[in-house]
C-alpha cells in the first residue's frame, strides 16, 4: 500500500528515503541550479535532516549522478534490451517514442537546463553525462540506424552523425514543448503532432 501522501515525510519508511531526496533534490536544482543549490535546502524540502543525506549520497554532485542514473540512464539501459525484431525504421519510431515520452517530462526540462547552463562548471559532472547518457543514446541509435543501412531501409549515412541530428531535434523540440509560453510558434499543434512532425522528418532525412 503506497504511503499517505499526508502523513508526514520523516515518518515513512527508511527505504523510501533515496527517493525522497532525489525528488526534493530534483525540486531545489530546478529553482536554484547546481551551483546554487544546498544540502541544507534539499534536506529542508525532502524533511529530512542533512545528516540523513549523508547516510545515501555524500555531495550534491553525487545527488545529480544519482538523478541522471535514475531518470536518463534506465531508459537508456531499457532501449538497449529491446530485441531486435521488425524493421530498423520501426526499431527506431519505438524509440523515438520512448524517447519523446521521457523528454516531455518535468525532470528532463531540469536535467536539460542544468547541463546546457551548468555542467561546464562541473568537468566531474560533464565527463559523467557524456559517457553515461551522449555516448550510450549515440551508440544505441547509431546500432538501429546502422542495421538499417545494412538492410537496405535508410540511405548511407554515418550513423552518428545521425544519431546527434536526432537527439538534437528531439531535445529541442520538448523543450518547446515544454515551455510554449515562450514558444507561440508550435501552440496550432499538439504534443502528438509535434512529434509525427519530428518522425516524418527524421524518417525522410534517413529514407534510403
Amino acid at each position: 500500500m503506497p504511503p499517505d501522501a499526508s502523513e508526514p515525510r520523516w515518518r515513512r519508511l527508511p527505504e523510501e528515503r533515496p527517493h525522497q531526496i532525489l525528488n526534493a533534490a530534483l525540486e531545489v536544482f530546478d529553482e536554484h541550479g547546481l551551483a546554487g543549490s544546498r544540502l541544507e535546502d534539499i534536506a529542508k524540502r525532502a524533511g529530512v535532516s542533512k545528516g540523513t543525506i549523508y547516510l545515501y549520497f555524500p555531495n550534491k554532485e553525487e545527488l545529480f549522478r544519482e538523478m541522471i542514473r535514475t531518470t536518463i540512464v534506465a531508459a537508456i539501459a531499457a532501449a538497449e534490451q529491446m530485441p531486435d525484431d521488425g524493421t530498423a525504421k520501426e526499431q527506431l519510431m519505438a524509440y523515438m517514442r520512448e524517447y519523446w515520452g521521457f523528454a516531455r517530462s518535468p525532470a528532463f526540462s531540469t536535467v536539460y537546463r542544468l547541463v546546457i547552463s551548468e555542467l561546464h562548471r562541473f568537468p566531474d559532472l560533464s565527463e559523467f553525462y557524456i559517457n553515461e547518457v551522449v555516448l550510450r543514446m549515440r551508440q544505441l541509435v547509431g546500432k538501429i540506424i546502422r542495421r538499417g543501412i545494412e538492410r537496405g531501409e535508410f540511405r548511407e549515412i554515418d550513423p552518428a552523425v545521425a544519431a546527434r541530428m536526432m537527439a538534437s531535434l528531439v531535445g529541442t523540440n520538448a523543450m518547446w514543448c515544454n515551455k510554449r509560453q515562450f514558444f507561440p510558434h508550435i501552440n496550432d499543434r499538439t504534443d502528438e503532432q509535434v512529434f509525427q512532425d519530428l518522425a516524418d522528418f527524421c524518417l525522410n532525412a534517413l529514407r534510403a
